[in-house]
């Protein structure tokens, strides 16, 4: 079985509309797939250049959990990036950034971690990719990058194998404790330092 590592970002329910958006900046500007509209829990629509499940019909998560998405992001260039773009045939563009992908994407309204906060976790398609996701200095800054600019209060490293996971990013602060750490002994103990929910979060859920 291969590895599949992955960034999980929490972030509050109602920022998840403005995260996919940011994150559609991050695709390559010309990848030719036609656009996804998505209908989110409480009915806002975006449109994002991905596709769910290799499909490009719309997609209502009105009464859903979970967005499946297919994705392709533009990743800036270091030492494993540039070796990982040789061996894949990937052109470095003139920007400085290589397009990778498929990156798999769970959006879970309902995080693991809290139910009043949401998930976005993210998936290397192969074990090649899940190795580059753990070198890559400029991979990792993508992800906290994108967990900071959507207002999120955590970004995870998970090696999807039920170990412990490595905290990258949580509160506006960088790091690399790892879950089991005296800092983060547990779970709980993580989640404890997020703000409390928003209550109109929780409301608007219980109006879908």
């Amino acid at each position: 079985m291969g590895l599949t590592y992955g960034y999980d970002i929490h972030l509050p329910p109602r920022n998840v509309a403005g995260a996919l958006l940011r994150l559609a900046e991050l695709a390559p500007p010309s990848r030719d797939v036609p656009p996804l509209e998505v209908t989110l829990p409480g009915g806002d629509r975006i449109v994002l250049p991905f596709t769910s499940r290799f499909e490009s019909e719309p997609v209502d998560c009105s009464t859903s959990d979970t967005l499946h998405l297919d994705t392709s992001i533009m990743f800036g260039a270091d030492d494993a990036v540039r070796e990982y773009a040789e061996e894949c045939g990937h052109e470095c563009g003139e920007d400085g950034r290589v397009q990778i992908g498929y990156v798999y994407l769970t959006v879970r309204f309902r995080s693991s971690l809290h139910p009043d906060y949401a998930s976005m976790d993210f998936w290397a398609a192969t074990s090649r990719m899940s190795r580059l996701f753990a070198r890559s200095a400029r991979v990792r800054e993508v992800f906290t990058g994108l967990a900071a600019a959507s207002g999120g209060v955590c970004c995870l490293f998970d090696t999807g194998d039920g170990g412990p996971e490595q905290v990258c990013w949580v509160n506006g602060e960088t790091t690399r404790e790892m879950l089991g750490s005296p800092r983060f002994p547990d779970r709980q103990a993580l989640v404890a330092t997020w703000p409390d929910p928003d209550p109109d979060d929780g409301a608007a859920r219980e109006r879908k």
